[in-house]
């Protein structure tokens, strides 16, 4: 039996995306430019594909501009690149996305690091995690990104909690790290050569499950009362679940996160709402 308040990420996610829908019009109506996002898709992947048709629907739905770019699977990295720096170039694109994994043969990270940090909406780039860790002005990581504006839409009080984050990727659990320990949280990075990983987990305020793994964080893991912070997104016999076993957390927890409808609206909503912003840093205007 669910006990925990359920965290409602679509309805945060709606609220970033209108304040988005009124900076681009104020944009369009101040200096005439409408904020444009490009997304590369190298490949086949078919949920690489959704996932940018998704991307560019909302672009839409929000008044954005979008601009799609698919490359074969045989691209080199120096053809990417090159494809990167011409949008990098272009005074139109206000935000590049590289849409992950990219085919084997491909240095990601060379390509991320072609993004220009002015239009690095996705926070992917080595410029992007420096300003994240120093609280300096620049773009988050959109999922640890969302899952900030998450705990701050349900007053959640971060400031000298326990955070244990569980997985250490470069666009999740680090950048979670940093967002967590610049709002003066106390944080624990777990991994998969963690030792006694459950007992680190009881000690937890604030549980972000980034692991990858359906199901994986047990209920009796939670501290009563905890925060929980399902980032997971696993194909299940019944649809997709996350990181946490749902059920036995959610007796024990304070809030939690539902999979899907919890974070997941966030990395959208994240994305589009810094894709407006760096519009109006690039036309020089304050909106």
């Amino acid at each position: 039996m669910t006990t925990a308040t359920l965290i409602d990420g679509k309805r945060v996610a709606q609220d970033v995306q209108q304040q988005t829908a009124a900076r681009v019009e104020k944009l369009k109506q101040a200096v005439g430019v409408t904020a444009c996002l490009a997304t590369v898709l190298v490949g086949e992947d078919p949920a690489s594909a959704k996932y940018v048709a998704a991307k560019r629907r909302l672009c839409e739905k929000l008044g954005l501009a979008s601009v799609f770019v698919k490359l074969d699977e045989t691209t080199t990295t120096e053809q990417l690149v090159d494809k990167i720096n011409e949008l990098g170039r272009d005074a139109n694109v206000h935000g590049i996305l590289l849409q992950h994994p990219v085919p084997k043969q491909i240095d990601e990270r060379a390509a991320f690091e072609a993004i220009p940090a002015q239009k690095d909406v996705d926070g992917v780039t080595f410029h992007s995690f420096g300003t994240m860790f120093y609280g300096l002005p620049g773009y988050e990581s959109c999922t640890p990104g969302g899952i900030i504006r998450l705990l701050d839409a349900y007053d959640v009080d971060i400031r000298g909690k326990h955070a244990v984050v569980i997985g250490r990727s470069a666009i999740l659990g680090k950048p979670m790290a940093g967002l967590l320990l610049n709002r003066d949280a106390t944080v624990t990075v777990c991994h998969s050569r963690t030792v006694d990983l459950p007992e680190l987990v009881k000690q937890a305020d604030i549980v972000v499950a980034a692991v990858g793994k359906p199901a994986f964080v047990q209920g009796d893991w939670i501290k009563d009362g905890a925060v929980v912070i399902d980032a997971g997104f696993n194909p299940g016999p019944k649809g997709n679940i996350g990181d946490v076993d749902f059920e036995p957390a959610s007796e024990r927890a304070g809030l939690i996160t539902p999979v899907p409808g919890g974070v997941g609206p966030m990395t959208l909503a994240v994305l589009v709402e810094q894709t407006s912003i760096a519009a109006a840093r690039q036309a020089g205007v304050e909106i």
